[in-house]
């Protein structure tokens, strides 16, 4: 990834020195002075997100909403281990709420504790897809960006926003679970055991 924004540094900063080189310097300066802008703007926003996270953890809102979630979370991904499911609820929550960032810590732990389920193929796959679709009912991240760079309406996002996320989601659990459910076993496979005694049991 590095050496792919490398090359795209490079070739950008050949082409505008080739054709406008007294705007190259002014560019470059005007591009550092934007990213600080979004960089604080971006601090400022996850700061009031991951302090409100902080009080809703100590004042157990956030337990309540995992525990809410949980059922719902055990069929998705197909396993009854608590400690997975509670750091799940919590990547999700958080997710919810359009803060990629605040949720990394939770889908690390989540990832590695779906790993040693009795599904953990299935599960996995279910998290990335949640993970990379991610329904955001506020895009946090979004709404800081655009009000940083001066938006007259930062929020206009959210709907449409919620409307892609949702659809995209929907459509990334159906696809995993037709193509990655864990399967179940045939009444075939489950009878073997009591015909291999009947049989033995008439040699």
């Amino acid at each position: 990834m590095n050496a792919l924004f490398l090359c795209l540094f490079l070739s950008s900063a050949a082409i505008l020195l080739a054709l406008s080189p007294e705007n190259f310097l002014i560019g470059i300066l005007d591009g550092a002075s934007k990213s600080a802008t979004v960089s604080f703007s971006l601090i400022a926003t996850y700061s009031v997100w991951l302090g409100l996270m902080q009080v809703w953890e100590d004042s157990g809102v956030s337990r309540a909403v995992s525990k809410l979630l949980r059922p719902l979370a055990s069929k998705l991904f197909k396993t009854k281990d608590e400690e997975a499911l509670n750091a799940v609820c919590m990547n999700l929550s958080v997710n919810l709420l359009g803060i990629a960032g605040a949720a990394t810590p939770y889908g690390i732990k989540a990832a590695n504790l779906l790993d040693k389920t009795e599904n953990a193929e299935y599960s996995s796959a279910m998290f990335f897809v949640l993970n990379a679709t991610s329904i955001q009912l506020i895009p946090t991240s979004i709404v800081g960006v655009r009000a940083a760079m001066h938006s007259l309406a930062p929020a206009d996002v959210i709907f449409p926003t919620l409307l892609t996320t949702a659809f995209s989601t929907v459509l990334g659990v159906f696809l995993t679970w037709l193509f990655l459910r864990p399967k179940r076993k045939s009444q075939a496979s489950l009878y073997t055991p009591i015909l291999k005694t009947k049989q033995a049991g008439t040699q």
